[in-house]
């Protein structure tokens, strides 16, 4: 293949004839940008199965095409190194750090049975703030929006005594949200999600010293990376810090969150991949931590420190007795030295256990549940355990109050 050049006021000649409706190269897909390089190498793994694209010659010597590539590559690996850089500053900065466990602390301190969040913010912030807001609430975390203008005009109702307000503001000192903090009942936990990495600098922390702080600060400006200011990196960060808030809080707050999503999610794409059997949605008991075999008395502490090492927050001693996480709950510090199989209540031997097919739907084991329970059965309590059956054999277990939601 010969490669011409050419100055843009001088036509080239040459004697190459050219189809009319012909392709000068042949059809290829588009290819994927490349990734931006970023200290989290694992990511790399996920792309090592993708086969090498070579790109037309006409594509690739296109001064457009190169600089539209680019620039997009420029925008991801700086977003992705700002998130990076706010991953860093939560495992290592004290006030990063305290601030976000005093904001989860604030916002499940009635374990969900009483009082919402809710989010207040301005402009890119405001559709961060409704993103959030979409998110909690679809994991069972209460959760409402609150425009500030609209706050002053009576909208102010929304607010409970027992809620928590979070602002998002990158700049600390947004007009309207300073307008409208001294309406909010002091009693009530106030978060910022701000850039500013300590009280002292931001302007709302001055005015309500006992503000929760959650640092999302950028390591470079948005002017300086993008040659502007629209918000970018910034609401990047906003958003990750958010998911971050919502994951961690679910997961406090619900057993079983993939149950509690369920329930909530039943619609679109989302909702068709969601379990829909019981089989689906029950924790085997291969999955489930065994201090059986650990010898020696197990106690009260030798349960709740498997519960915590176990992903599933369950514990079992052998394959026909199980500690669910509701019991586990509610062991006090006089159970600690006590040995579990004296601790009332805690340990469920399997002929407890309440049979039921897994191929069952979940809204069919629902209406079995609450058929029982009109019934007066009380093994179909919060505290029941379903075990899941398949072809005669025990395929997981679930509490009834997961499934019940």
């Amino acid at each position: 293949m010969r490669h011409h050049t050419m100055a843009l006021d001088h036509p080239v000649q040459n004697s190459e004839v050219y189809l009319l409706g012909s392709c000068h190269a042949p059809h290829v897909p588009p290819p994927s940008p490349p990734s931006p390089a970023t200290p989290c190498e694992e990511l790399s793994s996920g792309l090592d199965g993708l086969m090498p694209i070579t790109l037309p010659e006409s594509d690739i010597s296109c001064p457009t095409f190169r600089q539209r590539l680019s620039n997009a590559v420029h925008v991801l690996g700086t977003e992705a190194t700002a998130l990076s850089c706010l991953t860093r500053l939560y495992e290592t900065d004290p006030v990063a750090r305290s601030g976000f466990n005093s904001a989860v602390s604030a916002i499940t301190r009635f374990k969900g049975d009483k009082g919402k969040l809710v989010i207040c913010g301005v402009g890119k912030s405001g559709h961060i703030a409704k993103k959030l807001v979409a998110t909690m609430n679809s994991l069972k975390i209460h959760a409402t929006y609150l425009h500030p203008t609209e706050a002053l005009h009576g909208d102010l109702g929304k607010v409970g005594k027992y809620d928590t307000i979070l602002l998002i503001t990158f700049s600390g000192k947004t007009p309207e949200l300073l307008s409208l903090l001294p309406h909010f009942d002091t009693s009530l936990p106030l978060i910022v999600l701000t850039s500013h990495t300590h009280p002292s600098t931001c302007e709302i922390a001055k005015h309500r010293p006992d503000t929760i702080l959650l640092p999302a600060p950028i390591h470079k400006s948005e002017t300086d990376s993008f040659g502007f200011n629209a918000p970018t990196t910034s609401t990047t960060m906003a958003l990750a810090l958010g998911d971050a808030l919502a994951v961690v809080i679910s997961n406090e707050l619900h057993i079983n969150v993939q149950a509690v999503f369920s329930q909530n999610h039943p619609g679109g794409a989302i909702g068709q991949a969601i379990p829909k059997k019981l089989s689906d949605l029950v924790i085997p008991l291969t999955d489930i931590w065994d201090v059986g075999n650990s010898g020696g008395v197990v106690t009260g502490a030798h349960v709740l420190m498997s519960a915590y090492k176990s992903k599933t927050h369950w514990v079992r001693a052998g394959m026909d007795v199980v500690i669910p996480p509701r019991r586990i709950k509610r062991l006090g510090t006089g159970d600690m030295d006590e040995p579990a199989m004296c601790i009332p209540g805690l340990m469920v031997p399997c002929q407890e256990w309440i049979e039921i097919p897994g191929q069952k739907e979940l809204a069919q084991a629902k209406e079995f549940v609450k058929a029982r329970r009109r019934e007066g059965d009380s093994g179909f309590s919060d505290d029941g355990i379903l075990v899941a059956m398949v072809e005669g054999e025990r395929v997981g277990v679930m509490e009834v109050g997961e499934l019940m939601g």
